[in-house]
């Protein structure tokens, strides 16, 4: 059975960009692989769609102006702080990574560090609407070494022990950086006033 949820984000304290954002969600349950295949051929030049497939359910998110505001501000706060210290990494964007036949995903941000792999060592996702945790069976299916949620103005972390995922207070690949800072710095709409602020 499909599912349209439709709503406005409003969040006390947090930046105008999240008050004006409209988020659309569209779920689907019982495709078959084959099937998800085609759908995600028909979207290949629909860049503001996102999609996701796991064991049978499709996610097609259409991206938002402000989450893609808060997802491009955060990639390039982070590589700024990496590139300051000099850590090698491989900045891979938003790709597709994928188990056949069970799981597709794809993040807002995704990093390799010292070389590029077919699955990242970090991915990042932006969630305007929803719980980051139950998008964490995806990830779990691929055993992406750790990944981050932003929401609400947060940035919670998790790392696969290779069994499960367990939240962290730090990144194994960037420890140090400061978490708190770069989540609220993320969503600041002007790009110059987000990096005085999060060097400040």
């Amino acid at each position: 059975m499909a599912r349209i949820v439709e709503h406005k984000t409003k969040q006390p304290g947090t930046v105008r960009i999240q008050e004006l954002d409209r988020v659309q969600q569209f779920f689907h349950s019982g495709l078959s692989w084959e099937q998800f295949k085609a759908l995600q051929q028909g979207f290949d030049d629909s860049p503001g769609i996102r999609l996701a497939y796991y064991k049978g359910e499709v996610e097609i998110l259409a991206v938002s102006p402000g989450h893609g505001i808060i997802a491009e501000n955060l990639g390039f706060l982070l590589e700024l702080w990496m590139l300051d210290r000099g850590i090698e990494f491989v900045s891979t964007g938003n790709m597709t990574v994928e188990r056949e036949g069970v799981v597709s995903v794809q993040g807002d941000k995704s990093y390799c560090f010292g070389e590029l792999r077919a699955i990242p060592d970090l991915s990042i996702e932006v969630v305007i609407k929803g719980e980051g945790i139950s998008k964490l069976k995806r990830y779990a299916e691929l055993k992406v070494p750790e990944v981050w949620f932003w929401r609400r103005g947060k940035i919670a972390v998790y790392h696969w022990d290779g069994a499960d995922y367990i939240q962290a207070e730090t990144s194994q690949f960037v420890p140090g950086i400061n978490l708190a800072r770069l989540a609220e710095c993320a969503a600041i709409e002007s790009r110059a006033i987000a990096v005085n602020q999060f060097r400040g």
